[in-house]
């Protein structure tokens, strides 16, 4: 960094820096963590024990997560995203709070569990704080109520980490996460309504 006028300004390569630990660290770690939290529902039966109830939070806690991944990263960064993320990351405390004071009586929390929920409930606040630091323009516009143009969605010409990246970071999620929790979702479902019958 190097002083401007008096103030620290970030460098364009601090800038960058911060920006491909968002895309190629932080995003990927989040990922990996819920295939490990998705092995530790697999290994406790969650389908006989807390079942489709808490794997529904999963998907929720997923989306909730994921809404402002794809804003961040298809949208120019305003007030209006920086809302969502904050939003987003508000309610995914709420229903990961809610999902382990349900599931704790039903089955067992191993330690491998309580190490996956640590990231997955810190990795995204984290994200946001980065996020922060490379628009903290957009920042205090918003907690100043400077919200005048900054309440639509821009679409960026180019996405975040380029055109390449969005695909790729699908692709990657899709194994790690999403294929891994429908199959959860199915799993519960048919064990609700084996025991139904």
């Amino acid at each position: 960094m190097r002083p401007e006028n008096g103030v620290i300004m970030e460098s364009p390569e601090t800038h960058n820096l911060v920006l491909h630990l968002i895309l190629y660290v932080m995003l990927p770690l989040w990922g990996f963590w819920g295939f490990v939290d998705w092995c530790c529902h697999r290994k406790t039966k969650i389908e006989s024990t807390s079942g489709l109830h808490e794997s529904l939070l999963h998907v929720t806690m997923g989306i909730q997560v994921g809404i402002p991944i794809i804003l961040s990263i298809v949208f120019e960064m305003n007030v209006l995203v920086m809302l969502c993320c904050f939003l987003s990351l508000i309610c995914h405390e709420l229903v990961a709070h809610y999902d382990v004071h349900y599931t704790t009586p039903h089955r067992e929390i191993s330690i491998w569990e309580v190490h996956a929920h640590n990231y997955l409930a810190t990795v995204p606040f984290y994200m946001v704080a980065l996020v922060v630091v490379r628009n903290f323009d957009v920042f205090l516009a918003m907690v100043t109520f400077d919200w005048a143009g900054q309440m639509e969605l821009a679409r960026r010409v180019v996405p975040v980490g380029g055109t390449a990246y969005l695909p790729s970071y699908l692709l990657f999620m899709s194994v790690v996460c999403y294929f891994p929790y429908i199959e959860e979702i199915l799993r519960c479902y048919r064990a609700s309504r084996r025991e139904a019958a």
